[in-house]
């Protein structure tokens, strides 16, 4: 058993000669890994070559990506209000025909009629757009939602800190303040 051991297998063990067992000569061996090597070489250079071109390819698509998000943006900053512009156009339309009218028309009450179809109309739509003017008056002060223009006297002490008037109208679009109510306070 100890014999056994000790011994090579007959692939490992070389010749006297320089031979391996299978007939081929180390000078042999060395050519062969050459070649070996330079083929291997050669996969990674077309490997290389393959990932750089998916990289300047991957790398163009994101530059056209980014190229048209930023377009994208800039013409939804520059024409985003249209829908709301063209929902308005025809209430100036009917505003531009009352005017029209309002030269020949010597009683005026139609024309009064006119015009609030016309401002009804305007805050449908507005309200359809998620608009919605502030009733603030009789409501305590808020900073955050409205505009002290200045202060006059409560007429009763349940008046004081609130709203008195309201000189110019706020809104709230779905919720923000985008115009601030411009108010009169009683102290």
């Amino acid at each position: 058993m100890a014999k056994k051991e000790t011994e090579q297998p007959e692939d490992k063990q070389e010749n006297i000669s320089g031979k391996s067992p299978i007939g081929r000569d180390d000078k042999a061996n060395e050519e062969n890994e050459t070649a070996d090597a330079s083929e291997v070489i050669a996969k990674f250079e077309t490997l290389v070559k393959e990932q750089n071109e998916k990289y300047v390819r991957l790398y163009a698509e994101f530059d056209n990506f980014r190229r048209r998000t930023l377009k994208e943006k800039a013409d939804l900053i520059k024409y985003g209000g249209e829908e709301i512009i063209l929902s308005i156009l025809p209430v100036l339309d009917d505003m531009e025909r009352a005017l029209a009218h309002h030269k020949e028309a010597k009683d005026h009450k139609p024309l009064q009629e006119g015009l609030d179809l016309i401002s009804q109309k305007l805050r449908t739509i507005l309200t359809a757009k998620g608009v919605q003017p502030m009733e603030p008056k009789g409501e305590v002060f808020d900073p955050e939602l409205h505009d002290a223009i200045t202060n006059i006297p409560a007429t009763s002490d349940e008046m004081k800190g609130k709203v008195a008037e309201v000189v110019e109208k706020g809104y709230l679009l779905n919720g923000k303040v985008i115009r601030h109510a411009k108010v009169v306070v009683a102290n």
